[in-house]
């Protein structure tokens, strides 16, 4: 496993550059701020230079089809989006908030390839990766097609009380098949990327895992295991975040709107008013705390499928 020493430096050049690209693109098309094309450069750069083609891959996955949500039916979610921290441009701390737990878990699975560290280290790793990414874009996937939901949302820690589109912590049917959708996805993007790296024979941890790991279990039942492990992952990662942003989630009231919200300061730099939760914890450390969840669940998942 060694010989994917010498490929590294120039998987990370093909990162920085591919990343560069799409950021520089979403920047014109004013999906990312300045700030935010940094944060996909870092993660862009680091998960594909370590983590290897099909990480790489989920993070294009996640990135074009969260930011076409975003843009799809802008108008209808106007009012909505005032309610949230940031609006529909992702900057640096949204970047790495939402893509930096895959990346630690995709560099991570890059350095036990290179020190031949145990197949299940780096299979795990890359389970990480998958649930994580998932995790995220099930969130957004929720958060970008639930609010259009014509039912009102109910707040999940208390299922018989109806809230305010976009309110912290409100959930419908719609945003939570759209999790599911938005997690699966994930999972048939790292199979299908997998599938191309073997194809044409690139030097990629993606492409060997499932022979990395010596089980009875069949490929089948391995991509099996790790489909049931995004969805899994996804799901419970985007219920994660509905439940930290209805309990420990700062939220402020704005009394110039006369609206709940997560803003701390209005667009003017006006102050909102403070009505419960952690102070430091924003939609940043949700959504990174989410990830991390979503993360876990998955390698629980996919390891109870190869055990």
């Amino acid at each position: 496993m060694n010989q994917t020493a010498a490929i590294v430096p120039l998987r990370l050049i093909i990162g920085l550059v591919t990343s560069s690209a799409i950021g520089l693109l979403a920047y014109r098309r004013r999906s990312l701020s300045r700030s935010g094309v940094a944060g996909a450069v870092i993660t862009g750069t680091l998960l594909f230079g370590l983590g290897g083609f099909a990480c790489g891959i989920l993070l294009v996955t996640f990135f074009v089809t969260s930011s076409a949500l975003s843009r799809y039916k802008a108008s209808r979610k106007e009012t909505v989006a005032e309610q949230f921290d940031k609006g529909g441009q992702r900057d640096l701390g949204q970047a790495l908030a939402n893509g930096g737990a895959a990346t630690v878990f995709g560099v991570c699975s890059g350095i036990a390839v290179l020190t031949d560290a145990p197949p299940a280290v780096v299979m795990l790793c890359l389970a990480a990766v998958i649930g994580a990414l998932a995790s995220a874009n099930a969130d957004t996937w929720a958060t970008e097609l639930g609010v259009l939901s014509r039912s009102a949302p109910r707040l999940i820690t208390n299922l018989g009380r109806t809230v305010e589109a976009g309110t912290s912590g409100g959930i419908t049917l719609t945003g939570t098949l759209a999790a599911a959708g938005g997690a699966f996805v994930i999972g048939l993007a790292y199979l299908a990327s997998g599938l191309i790296a073997r194809l044409f024979n690139f030097n990629d941890q993606s492409a060997t895992m499932f022979a990395l790991f010596n089980t009875r279990t069949s490929p089948v039942g391995q991509s099996i295991g790790l489909l049931a492990g995004a969805l899994a992952g996804g799901l419970a990662g985007s219920l994660l975040d509905s439940l930290l942003g209805a309990t420990v989630q700062a939220m402020y009231y704005s009394n110039r709107r006369h609206k709940p919200t997560e803003r701390k300061t209005e667009r003017d730099g006006a102050a909102n008013q403070f009505v419960r939760g952690w102070l430091w914890i924003n939609n940043d450390w949700v959504n990174f705390l989410s990830t991390l969840g979503g993360a876990a669940i998955s390698a629980l998942v996919f390891s109870f499928f190869v055990a």
